[in-house]
């Protein structure tokens, strides 16, 4: 995924960078309005990180701009302090498709970027796949090789996020904010629900499929059984 976050905060901008970049995403940044609104408008980008507040031309002001002049349909998600309900109808009227305020969770931000660009692109998928795993959304039904799969409401949402991400890594902040959000409970709680879905997953089977990445998360995606690591 490639990013624009026209934004004038360096801090957060570094955060950014930091946060997407170790998640193997393209990032370009601008610190101010016109310079985004020319990158947006002249570059390819995903997705764009758009804030309300910048120097030379506002965020509305980039987006309408983006849109009516440009005839660039690219999503962009605002951030902004700004969290009256007033201000967040003049930004979808500007032309954003998501209103994102401060202070945010990076994990938030990023499933509403995946979101997006999902939406964008016509990839969002009613039934999820991985080898031979398969996950009904509509229904909830697991199955792997034919046979259902037993998972409790954890599991089953812990599978989605895995599944939707493949064969990305998933880190551990992501999975829990899509557990708690943004309310964790005290000790591992998320690598016994892991456990619990290796169980079912992976243990009847060959082929592991969960993967675990030291310092970093969990992946889903097949491999051979040796390196599939532990919970």
């Amino acid at each position: 995924m490639r990013l624009l976050v026209i934004e004038d905060n360096r801090n957060l901008v570094a955060n950014l960078f930091d946060y997407f970049e170790a998640r193997g995403h393209v990032l370009d940044a601008a610190p101010d309005g016109v310079t985004g609104l020319h990158l947006a408008s002249t570059q390819a980008h995903d997705v764009i990180v758009l804030d309300w507040m910048l120097p030379g031309l506002d965020g509305p002001g980039v987006l309408r701009r983006l849109r009516e002049e440009h005839g660039r349909d690219t999503p962009v998600i605002m951030l902004t302090a700004r969290d009256e309900l007033p201000d967040k109808i003049a930004g979808f009227r500007a032309g954003a498709d998501d209103y994102l305020t401060k202070p945010f969770a990076l994990p938030e931000l990023e499933v509403r970027l995946e979101a997006l660009l999902a939406r964008a692109s016509g990839r969002v998928r009613r039934v999820l796949e991985v080898a031979d795993l398969r996950l009904d959304l509509a229904t909830l039904e697991a199955t792997r090789a034919g046979r259902r799969l037993h998972l409790f409401p954890a599991g089953r949402k812990l599978l989605e996020v895995l599944m939707q991400a493949s064969p990305a890594a998933v880190t551990r902040d992501r999975l829990e904010y899509a557990l708690w959000g943004d309310d964790p409970p005290d000790g591992d709680m998320l690598r016994s629900h892991v456990y619990e879905l290796r169980r079912s997953v992976d243990a009847p089977f060959e082929t592991k499929l969960i993967q675990t990445l030291p310092r970093v998360g969990y992946r889903l995606a097949a491999v051979d059984a040796e390196d599939a690591g532990d919970a």
